[in-house]
């Protein structure tokens, strides 16, 4: 008996065990997806008045003329 040829050959064989169809369709389903090439997208940029960090205060001066160091803008 000749060997099949390529187009014959199972893409996947069980070489242990005795797995049920569910388990040999998910498995499948993973392998699949493995193979397809999907690009992600580049998360959309953010503003600077979106970043979260903005509300994150700075810490408090300290010193002489902190007081006055507290109200100026940063």
């Amino acid at each position: 008996m000749s060997e099949p040829r390529e187009s014959e050959r199972p893409y996947l064989r069980v070489v242990r065990g005795n797995p049920s169809d569910e388990e040999l369709a998910a498995l499948t389903a993973v392998v699949a997806t493995l193979g397809t090439d999907q690009a992600e997208e580049p998360a959309p940029r953010r503003s600077a008045w979106a970043d979260p960090t903005r509300l994150v205060r700075r810490p408090l001066p300290h010193g002489p003329g902190a007081w006055r160091a507290s109200g100026l803008p940063g």
